[in-house]
C-alpha cells in the first residue's frame, strides 16, 4: 500500500526529508498502549545497573545516572549525536500514579494495576509490603494499565477554519509563528492529516511547502514532524538512522523494543511502500551478530500480547535466563532473545521478579554482567519497558537535554511520538526520576518558538 504524495521509492528527499504531501493517511494515529504492570515492590539486589533510589525519593535522582558519554562510542544510548548518525531533521482521569518505594534494582517501577481471583494479591514473607504475587497462582489474572497523551483531539474540529488560520499566518510579511503553534500543538495527528488536505483543496498549495519556506531550524523541524502521519514518522526515523554512513543504534533500539506488534507491522509495511526497501535486509546489511537478531526479531511484530500473566511459565523463564547466563560459564544469548522477543511485557515483569528470586540479583544487572554494546542496550530496553515504559522514555529525554548541547532529534522524536500516547504519565516518572519537571528542563535547554512549541505540547 502506498501513500499518495509521498516520495517513491526510488528517490528520498535530502532535507528537511518530508516530502510533499496533501493527502490523508491512510494509517490512524498511535493508540494507546495496554501493556499492564503487576505489583511493583520487587527486593532491592546489589549491582543493578540502575542507581539505588536516594533518601526520601523512590526513584534515583539524576546524579545516579552515568554521565553523557558514559555510554560506548558505537550507537551511544543515550547521548548526543554521534558522527554519521541521525541526520539534522527529526529526530487526567484514569492514569497510574507513580509509586513511592524503592524500585526494582533502582528502576522505577509502575504502580500495582492488577486485580487477583479471591479477592486481593497474595501476601509473602519478606517482599516489600508483602504485595508480590507468588510464581505459581491458582488463577493468573488479566492486568490493566491506563495511559494517556497531552495532545488530544480537538473538540469541533474544522479542518478548514484551521487551513484558514495557517493560511493567514503565512500570508504577506512576516509569519505569525504564536497562531502556528496555537494550531499545530491543539490537534490530534489525525485533525493534521485533515488540516493538510484541507489547505490544499482550498489554496491549491502544499501547506508543508509552505511551512517549509515560512519557518526555520529546531522549530520547523518539529512542526514537520507533527504533520507526518505517526507511521510513516516512525519509518523515516529507522530509514534515516541507516541510510548513509553509519547507523544511530539508539534510534532502531528506541523505536523497534518499544513499539506495539500493530505498530511494528505497519511501520514495517509503511518502510517498504514508500522507501521501496524492506527492513529487516537493511537492517541486516547495517548491523551484525546478536544485535542484528534481536532486531529482526523486533521487526516480526509477533510478540504474545496476551494480558494474562501465567506465572508458572516466568517461573520456568526466569530459571532457563539464569542457567544461560549467570549459571554457566559463557552466555546463551540466543536463549535471552527469544524470551525477550516474544514474551508478552506483563508476562516479562513477572520473569524479571521470579528471577531476582531464582538469582538473587536483578535481570538488569545479569545483562550487564553478561552482555555489552547495542545488544546490552537492546536487551536492557526491552526489560526497562516491562518494568515501567514511560520510566525509559523520561530517561532519554533527560539524557537528550543534560550536559553541552542538546540532542535535538531525539527530543523531537519521543515528544511528538509520545504526545497521543502515554506523555502525561513519562511527566509524572521524569519529575520522580529527576527532581524537576520536564518542562523545566525544556524551557532551560531550548529558546524561542522551538521552546514554546515543545512546552505547548508538552504542558506546563
Amino acid at each position: 500500500m502506498s501513500y499518495p504524495g509521498y516520495p517513491p521509492s526510488d528517490g528520498y528527499p535530502a532535507f528537511p526529508g518530508y516530502p510533499p504531501t496533501g493527502q490523508e493517511s491512510v494509517y490512524p494515529p498511535a493508540g494507546q498502549y495496554t501493556y499492564p504492570a503487576v505489583p511493583g515492590g520487587f527486593p532491592p539486589s546489589g549491582g543493578g545497573t540502575y542507581p539505588a533510589a536516594p533518601p526520601n525519593a523512590g526513584f534515583p535522582g539524576a546524579a545516579g545516572y552515568p554521565a553523557p558519554g558514559g555510554y560506548p562510542a558505537s550507537g551511544g544510548f543515550p547521548g548526543a549525536h554521534q558522527a554519521g548518525g541521525m541526520p539534522p531533521y527529526p529526530g487526567g482521569p484514569g492514569f497510574a500514579v507513580p509509586p513511592t518505594g524503592p524500585g526494582f534494582g533502582g528502576y522505577p517501577q509502575q504502580a500495582p494495576a492488577q486485580s487477583y481471583a479471591g479477592g486481593g494479591p497474595a501476601q509473602i514473607p519478606g517482599f516489600p509490603g508483602g504485595q508480590v504475587p507468588s510464581p505459581m497462582p491458582g488463577a493468573p489474572a488479566a492486568v490493566v494499565q491506563f495511559t494517556q497523551g497531552t495532545i488530544q483531539a480537538a473538540p469541533n474540529f474544522d479542518a478548514g477554519r484551521d487551513a484558514e488560520i495557517l493560511r493567514k499566518a503565512m500570508k504577506g510579511f512576516g509569519t505569525d509563528e504564536q497562531a502556528i503553534i496555537n494550531v499545530v500543538a491543539n490537534r490530534s495527528n489525525d485533525q493534521r492529516q485533515k488540516i493538510k488536505a484541507a489547505f490544499k483543496t482550498m489554496y491549491g498549495k502544499d501547506l508543508i511547502e509552505d511551512l517549509k519556506s515560512e519557518l526555520s531550524g529546531n522549530v520547523e523541524e518539529l512542526i514537520l514532524a507533527l504533520f507526518m502521519p505517526s507511521t510513516y514518522y516512525d519509518a523515516w526515523s529507522l530509514r534515516h538512522a541507516m541510510k548513509g554512513a553509519g547507523t544511530q543504534e539508539s534510534v532502531l533500539i528506541e523505536i523497534l523494543c518499544t513499539r506495539t506488534n500493530q505498530e511494528i507491522r505497519e511501520i514495517v509495511n509503511c518502510y517498504k511502500s514508500e522507501f521501496g526497501r524492506d527492513i529487516e535486509q537493511d537492517i541486516r546489511s547495517d548491523t551484525s551478530g546478536h544485535f542484528e537478531r534481536l532486531l529482526v526479531s523486533m521487526c516480526q511484530g509477533n510478540r504474545d500480547e496476551n494480558q494474562t500473566v501465567d506465572y508458572q511459565k516466568a517461573q520456568e523463564d526466569a530459571q532457563r535466563l539464569y542457567q544461560a547466563g549467570e549459571g554457566k560459564l559463557g552466555t546463551d544469548e540466543s536463549c535471552f532473545n527469544m524470551v525477550l522477543a516474544s514474551r508478552s511485557f506483563p508476562q516479562l515483569k513477572a520473569t524479571v521478579e521470579a528471577y531476582s528470586r531464582i538469582a538473587n540479583r536483578d535481570l538488569l544487572s545479569s545483562i550487564d554482567r553478561e552482555f555489552s554494546g547495542n545488544v546490552e542496550r537492546g536487551l536492557k530496553t526491552i526489560v526497562q519497558c516491562a518494568l515501567n515504559r514511560p520510566a525509559f522514555f523520561a530517561e532519554r529525554l533527560y539524557y537528550s537535554m543534560k550536559g553541552a548541547g542538546t540532542d535535538d532529534s531525539t527530543l523531537i522524536r519521543i515528544v511528538v511520538t509520545r504526545s497521543e500516547i502515554d506523555l502525561v504519565q513519562i511527566k509524572q516518572m521524569f519529575t520522580q526520576m529527576y527532581q524537576k519537571t520536564l518542562a523545566t528542563m525544556i524551557a532551560s535547554d531550548t529558546s524561542g518558538d522551538y521552546r514554546q512549541l515543545l512546552l505547548a505540547i508538552v504542558g506546563q
